[in-house]
């Protein structure tokens, strides 16, 4: 069975006009279940996790301050939300369901995070509506078990994984690929193991086949026990904060041709969603549910 994450919290009150489309996460359940792509059974509601793991990918001080709300003014702005007691909360649940993502990912080829993919947190800081790396904390949690020597992240998000690449800059068993828009967000790019940065208005055609060209030869050479799939789905061209020029349709195509990869090579995966900020709001709900649709054709 399907199993995703998703917990109330994940619905965090902003102040009104905030860019940030906070409702997908309470609209996309939702819509799940409305169309009978899932029941309430394959949810789970994650809780707040030791901090073992989150303490692997992330310096012991920020996570402090974090905690404790202490980060410098300045450093809170760079996160773009306003920092709370309730928000950090969130994000430490978010992380659970990732973790425990991973868990129903091995049992089961797939499993799914209504919420994370917070590839802009690094080691020691937050930025951009990320503040502890989900995915990154995931695969420290993985790489505790003895049958899991190699990682890849898959990160298709429009923006680069920047903290996930300075996380693991100098650990070889996670390799890092980001496939994103090479003038957009963050302008100071770090370094994965494979960037592929995109121009703008970059159609289906141009992203499909540089993901095409790309992954299988990746698995070839990596060897991954284990794939993370950073799926945002704002590489539409109705994005406000992306400058691709991908469809829906397209969206979708990414999406069936990692999970199918992911399903022939009997490599378990975990999906966090990532961004997406078009102005319909339905755009967003509808190409992020293609990702939970796939999943259930492709693996059950």
């Amino acid at each position: 069975m399907l199993k995703i994450a998703f917990h109330p919290i994940y619905k965090h009150p902003l102040p009104e006009g905030h860019r940030f489309p906070m409702e997908k996460y309470d609209l996309l359940p939702r819509q799940l279940l409305h169309e009978g792509t899932c029941t309430e059974e394959n949810f789970f509601e994650p809780e707040i996790p030791s901090d073992e793991f989150i303490l692997k990918a992330h310096d012991s001080t920020y996570v402090h301050d974090l905690y404790n709300l202490q980060i410098e003014p300045r450093a809170a702005r760079k996160i773009g939300f306003p920092l709370s007691e309730e928000l950090v909360k969130r994000e430490r649940i978010i992380t659970d369901g990732t973790i425990k993502a991973c868990d129903y990912a091995l049992q089961n080829g797939v499993a799914m995070n209504i919420a994370g993919g917070t590839h802009h947190a690094y080691s020691n800081r937050g930025e951009a509506f990320c503040m502890l790396n989900d995915q990154a904390i995931g695969a420290h949690y993985l790489l505790s078990k003895p049958h899991i020597n190699k990682i890849l992240i898959v990160d298709l998000d429009v923006h680069q994984g920047n903290g996930t690449a300075e996380i693991f800059q100098n650990d070889d068993r996670v390799f890092t690929f980001s496939m994103h828009g090479k003038s957009n967000y963050p302008f100071k790019k770090e370094t994965s193991d494979l960037d592929i940065a995109l121009p703008n208005n970059c159609k289906d055609e141009v992203f499909l086949k540089e993901l095409k060209n790309t992954l299988p030869q990746l698995l070839e050479e990596v060897q991954p026990d284990f794939i993370f799939y950073l799926c945002g789905v704002d590489i539409l061209a109705s994005d406000k904060l992306g400058k691709l020029a991908c469809t829906v349709a397209g969206c979708k195509e990414r999406d069936r041709f990692v999970l199918q990869t992911c399903f022939e090579n009997e490599i378990p995966v975990e999906c966090s969603m990532g961004g997406g900020y078009s102005k319909d709001i339905k755009v967003i709900i509808d190409a992020h549910a293609n990702t939970f649709r796939l999943a259930q054709h492709i693996f059950f």
